[in-house]
């Protein structure tokens, strides 16, 4: 029996024993799941932007569990986004970089030859929950893989507005070229509406599923192609930027226009649960997949975080995460460090399905319950991968480890180290590998374990590697896109 088998069977267990607690049925909790793109740290309200105005967004913080230390698992969309969606880490599902990815010639490293889509063997949210009654729903953007592997083939009831776009052409119709649409065999939005944004267009498909099924247990992932490029925002919250002078590095009004229709679709939401009369028995999550993309403060600022999105340091993995579940306290703030790979678990654990042990993630649960004394433990990234958002190579290949207020990063080309005290140097600009030896090699043996024990695929020496070569892509930034069928193509069609 394959271990995803063995998973799905288990679960069948865990369902049958739910129904006969009778966790199961109307009084079961729903889940909205709003995942945005690109949004970074400091880009709310609720977290410390004066610039930015997000009322909606910051509400939900109030009313539920503000995390201050979560983490994307990846510092790119597609491995965080298989993350959440089977609580196992970018290691383990080999999902390691966005799809397609590139890669520079002449790089010291090899890639490894990782899996450019989510495998069919991999137990989704969806299915799971689906498996215990849910109805569950895919709006947005997707980018797990081609057709074939998209939401509907991983567990989704209703599915739309997804594929393996990574992200958008134009913030207004047409989203995509037509011919793009033909080309890679993207699937445009069914009746679109003259100058309807998209944030907007998105919300409207999200609202017509809640009105189709408030009635039942559902599980709705509604995730935006907002704020990543092209960063378009709608004229009139454009102007409104315009007009309001920025209080700190934050400054450009068509992101700002960006946020806050981002912010606005959290509100319409919201308010559609409350119409609906079922708010108070649906669990609310919002969560970025990375971190803000700065470009030198033109898009958005991180700081005081180091980095940006496809980096290794906090500017490119540290997110924003909320979850508002009303049957606990609200208006709390959680320092503990925690990952995207816990949402999974958490979110099956409030649903009365128990698979923790199948996946890498651990239930958040206690911390939503406002337990003080619960410890999440080490959390792990892998990079074996090359990535730029700036005229220069912004990202090598590496490892990272957290645990308690320390954080590791191993480099895979030079194999040197840097170590920070984030609850010192948020900023990570002192490096303390030097002068503390002894928690280096603590933290680089747990990372050498774990990588070990999620069988890594590991880069490897380059026999082309071309110093002169590299340095000429790494400045011109002439890089070449991997071709997003390699493997696919290779597999038969489910």
């Amino acid at each position: 029996m394959t271990n995803s088998r063995r998973w799905a069977s288990m679960l069948r267990l865990a369902v049958v024993a739910a129904v006969a607690a009778g966790l199961l049925g109307a009084a079961s909790p729903n889940f909205v799941f709003v995942l945005a793109d690109d949004l970074g740290w400091r880009d709310l309200g609720s977290y410390g932007s004066t610039y930015y105005e997000t009322p909606h967004i910051d509400r939900l913080a109030a009313d539920g569990v503000r995390f201050t230390d979560a983490y994307a698992a990846g510092n790119s969309c597609s491995p965080t986004r298989a993350s959440i969606l089977t609580g196992r880490y970018p290691a383990s599902t080999h999902v390691t970089d966005w799809i397609p990815g590139r890669t520079p010639p002449g790089a010291k490293l090899k890639i490894p030859k990782w899996t450019n889509y989510l495998r069919h063997e991999e137990t989704t949210l969806a299915e799971a929950l689906s498996e215990a009654g849910y109805v569950t729903a895919a709006v947005g953007k997707w980018h797990l893989g081609q057709k074939g592997w998209w939401a509907e083939d991983h567990g989704f009831q209703f599915s739309v507005g997804g594929s393996h776009a990574g992200s958008h052409s134009n913030m207004f119709p047409p989203y995509w070229p037509a011919a793009k649409i033909q080309r890679l065999g993207w699937r445009p939005f069914p009746d679109e509406r003259p100058g309807e944004y998209l944030t907007d267009r998105i919300t409207r498909e999200a609202e017509a599923f809640l009105d189709r099924h408030g009635d039942q247990p559902f599980f709705l992932y509604l995730s935006h192609y907002a704020v990543h490029t092209r960063i378009e925002g709608k004229p009139e919250l454009v102007e409104k930027y315009r007009q309001k002078r920025p209080t700190d590095s934050q400054k450009n009004p068509e992101y700002a226009a960006m946020v806050e229709g981002l912010d606005q679709s959290v509100g319409a939401v919201a308010a559609k649960l409350e119409q609906l009369g079922v708010a108070e028995r649906t669990v609310f999550v919002f969560f970025s997949d990375n971190g803000g993309l700065s470009k030198d403060g033109r898009i958005t600022s991180n700081l005081p975080l180091r980095g940006e999105k496809s980096t290794a340091w906090e500017g490119g993995v540290r997110v924003p995460l909320i979850v508002r579940w009303p049957a606990q306290p609200g208006g709390l703030v959680v320092e503990e460090p925690v990952i995207s790979v816990d949402l999974f678990p958490t979110i099956l654990d409030i649903a009365g399905v128990d698979a923790q042990e199948q996946v890498d993630g651990k239930s958040l649960t206690p911390l939503l319950k406002g337990d003080e004394e619960f410890r999440r433990g080490p959390i792990f990234w892998h990079y074996p991968h090359y990535n730029a958002h700036t005229p220069i190579i912004t990202c090598t290949p590496y490892g990272a480890v957290r645990d308690g207020p320390f954080k590791l990063l191993e480099f895979y080309e030079d194999g040197h180290t840097e170590l920070y005290d984030l609850r010192e140097d948020i900023g990570e600009t002192s490096d303390l590998s030097a002068a503390m030896p002894d928690k280096t090699r603590e933290l680089l043996a747990k990372l050498r374990s774990w990588r070990d024990s999620v069988r890594a695929q590991m880069p490897t020496k380059n026999p082309q590697a071309d110093a002169a070569r590299y340095r000429e892509y790494k400045e011109e930034r002439l890089w070449k896109p991997v071709d997003v069928f390699e493997q696919q193509t290779a597999l038969p069609r489910p």
